[in-house]
């Protein structure tokens, strides 16, 4: 018997540095795509950086790194480019023009990519599509002539219509009929997010990969999927949980990214409802991660993009840094003036960055902020305590006779019906 394996895809990437992007910055964004990559099943085997004032309004890159690139890819196999930023279609046009047999990718294809291969529900592989045509649609080319096939026999090219504008009438009218089915599912999910209008709703947000996922889990104690991986979570998760005698509705939904396409925001707007439509919300930081005040901003603004923060949309929010249990401490989080010596041990070192963390996210950014490990459940039950007490005041709001019972344990449990939101 022949045994045959694929052989994973392997790409370069490449990126620019810019006015408005630092070398250091741009470091950190390739080590994000290619995260991106690997989540996407690619192989990254080189990255090429070049600083410019700008993106080439042609290619992306100069005329001397794009001929780098060629002669690279002429001495290795590699089967994909894929830029960090998106490319208008004249440039995607040009680079495969410049790079011929290459695929020619830019983050935003990436990041649709991972979408369409997470999406389990139905109503996630709908608006998937919908981003993926969107997207698509300012960018056909004659190349895209293989889409009639998606319309056997219902209907054909009429007398001398173009090739190019046959493939724009079959991706608009499949654009249309996504958008029909979706409304349809909208209303359905909306009727069902009235009928549990009685039950106080938290959802968790943040960046991707933060450990929202593995924190719903613990919460919950339900069997969410949760991995080490970009975008491990697409569909929107819904469990019943109890604290004391309280009942609640909590919600994972889909993480944020730098440059998260527009189109996908727009395809999941309903699914982003579960997040405009919640009492509370918890965002998850990965404190661990180097750029976690950059990924606050990105949360923050993508949440005032779909109408939630900000003076009309602001919601009662717990910042919840998670993954202490990785946390590093920074010289900066040091308090100045208690002279620290660096041999001091690591615990008490970590102790003071996280209090001065604290101190600041409070005094500045936060009204509600709290360090855990999700993982190891360390300081899990400073977060029960608080949402506990968010939760009563808002279900109060709603039975004022309800009897209170005291908050023991952290008693969660899941409700037999399954997932709310699927």
């Amino acid at each position: 018997m022949i045994e045959t394996h694929k052989q994973p895809e392997t790409a370069v990437l490449v990126a620019l540095v810019t006015q408005k992007q630092s070398a250091e910055k741009t470091q950190e964004y390739l080590e994000e795509l290619a995260f991106l990559a690997e989540t996407s099943g690619v192989i990254t085997v080189k990255s090429f950086v070049q600083k410019l004032e700008r993106p080439d309004i042609r290619t992306y890159v100069g005329k001397g790194k794009l001929e780098e690139i060629h002669t690279f890819l002429i001495d290795n196999p590699v089967d994909t480019v894929i830029f960090d930023d998106d490319l208008t279609p004249s440039q995607v046009r040009n680079l495969e023009s410049a790079l011929p047999n290459i695929k020619v990718l830019d983050r935003s294809l990436l990041i649709l990519n991972i979408f369409s291969m997470r999406a389990q529900t139905a109503q996630a592989k709908l608006q998937v599509e919908l981003a993926q045509y969107q997207y698509m649609y300012p960018r056909l080319t004659r190349m895209w002539t293989h889409l009639s096939r998606m319309k056997a026999g219902v209907g054909t090219r009429g007398p001398g219509e173009k090739e190019l504008e046959t493939d724009r009438r079959i991706v608009k009218d499949r654009i249309a009929f996504l958008k029909e089915k979706l409304e349809k599912i909208d209303k359905q999910s909306a009727t069902r997010r009235k009928e549990r209008d009685r039950l106080v709703r938290v959802a968790l947000v943040g960046y991707t990969n933060v450990g929202k996922s593995t924190l719903m889990r613990t919460m919950a104690k339900a069997d969410v999927f949760a991995e080490n991986k970009l975008f491990a979570t697409v569909d929107s998760t819904v469990r019943k949980v109890v604290l004391g005698n309280i009942p609640f509705l909590l919600t994972d939904t889909v993480g944020f990214i730098r440059k998260l396409p527009t189109t996908l925001i727009e395809a999941f707007k309903s699914t982003l409802d579960e997040v405009r439509d919640a009492d509370i919300l918890l965002h998850v930081v990965d404190v661990s991660h180097p750029s976690f005040e950059e990924h606050i901003g990105v949360v923050s603004d993508i949440l005032s993009e779909i109408g939630v923060g900000g003076e009309a949309g602001e919601k009662p929010t717990i910042l919840v840094f998670n993954k202490i249990d990785q946390f590093e401490p920074r010289d900066e989080w040091m308090h100045p003036e208690d002279d620290f010596d660096d041999d001091l041990p690591v615990a008490i070192r970590k102790q003071t960055a996280l209090d001065y963390l604290k101190k600041t996210y409070l005094t500045q950014k936060a009204e509600h902020v709290v360090f855990i490990s999700a993982e190891t459940r360390e300081n899990v039950d400073e977060l029960r305590e608080l949402l506990y007490k968010m939760v009563k005041e808002k279900h109060y709001s709603i039975y004022p006779n309800w009897l209170e019972v005291p908050l023991a344990d952290w008693a969660a449990d899941t409700d037999d019906t399954g997932d709310f939101g699927k």
